[in-house]
């Protein structure tokens, strides 16, 4: 499967102190990647929680910090699925400079009933949009 990918700009308010991308940013930015993805997909999270009473939690990151983003850079943040699970997904994530990887992520997240909560398998009409290209 290709890797989907969103565009961000860093803004000032994403910076430390030293002018690099403040650590937990970088997980805001996957996030969001992730939320484009789903969309790009005519997925809508607050129609699966109301539809389906199914929320996508992340129960597990790994991140590997390279090399700093900056202020005014303009980010591609990958998302592509590694493994699939009936009520999970394995997502490995880029956040890139050009061709350059600044960061890498690997999110596993979990499918949740919000009534039950407890892990729901996600709907078969759900998860055939999911795997389309």
């Amino acid at each position: 499967m290709n890797d989907f990918v969103w565009l961000a700009r860093v803004y000032y308010e994403d910076t430390d102190a030293g002018g690099m991308v403040y650590h937990t940013n970088y997980l805001k930015f996957m996030e969001r990647a992730r939320t484009e993805w789903l969309r790009d997909k005519g997925i809508e999270q607050s129609q699966l929680k109301q539809q389906y009473n199914l929320i996508f939690v992340v129960r597990q990151v790994t991140i590997d910090y390279l090399k700093p983003a900056i202020f005014d850079d303009l980010l591609n943040i990958t998302v592509n699925v590694k493994k699939w699970g009936k009520a999970s997904l394995i997502i490995a994530q880029k956040v890139l400079r050009d061709t350059d990887i600044l960061c890498t992520g690997v999110v596993k997240v979990a499918a949740i009933n919000i009534v039950k909560q407890r892990p729901q398998a996600v709907p078969i009409e759900i998860f055939q949009r999911l795997k389309t290209e």
